[in-house]
């Protein structure tokens, strides 16, 4: 692949209503359009009722459109591709790793270069934490192969924007609630 026709990366911060079938409408938007949701981390928002998604996808300059597609969405209350913009992203992986008595230091000693958690220890395995950038988990993951890696699971990207602005503004005017489960009270 050159570089005119490289695919590159792009990652998108929605605020959503949280009830179901918001998350099958906004990935069949991005089937549709043809593009691969590469990873997706979902989770509550700061505001109730509301969550937020992060994720990535695979396009090319199309994703501006299927972004302002989204935007449409009565459940998709705000949306931003931040892609070229200053953010902090992270994401968590744990990795379960094939262990004994000759090796274990050895895996302890790299989980902490990498300042990754060891989560829990059995005789024959090990499973380590670790949170940074796709960068960082995939140079741990890449030196933990040589231990044999039993199981491993990755969050996905999530992102914020630097410094105190904000994804997704707060409106001035009479805030709307949210509520996370309708009819239903959970305390």
């Amino acid at each position: 692949m050159t570089a005119w026709n490289r695919i590159t990366p792009h990652t998108i911060i929605a605020l959503v209503e949280d009830k179901p079938g918001v998350l099958n409408r906004i990935a069949s938007k991005w089937r549709q359009r043809g593009f691969n949701i590469e990873s997706l981390a979902v989770g509550h928002s700061e505001k109730p009722g509301l969550s937020r998604m992060t994720f990535v996808v695979d396009a090319d300059t199309n994703a501006e459109q299927v972004v302002r597609q989204l935007d449409k969405l009565v459940d998709v209350v705000d949306i931003r591709d931040v892609s070229h913009e200053d953010i902090v992203a992270r994401e968590m992986a744990m990795i379960k790793v094939r262990t004994n008595h000759q090796n274990r230091s050895q895996i302890i000693d790299l989980a902490e270069v990498f300042r990754a958690e060891v989560v829990d220890v059995a005789t024959d395995s090990m499973i380590i934490e670790a949170t940074g950038e796709e960068q960082k988990i995939d140079s741990l993951v890449s030196l933990l192969a040589d231990f044999e890696i039993i199981e491993l699971v990755r969050t996905g990207k999530v992102a914020m924007l630097r410094g105190s602005e904000v994804s997704h503004p707060h409106e001035e005017e009479e805030e709307e609630h949210y509520e996370r489960y309708p009819g239903q009270h959970t305390w």
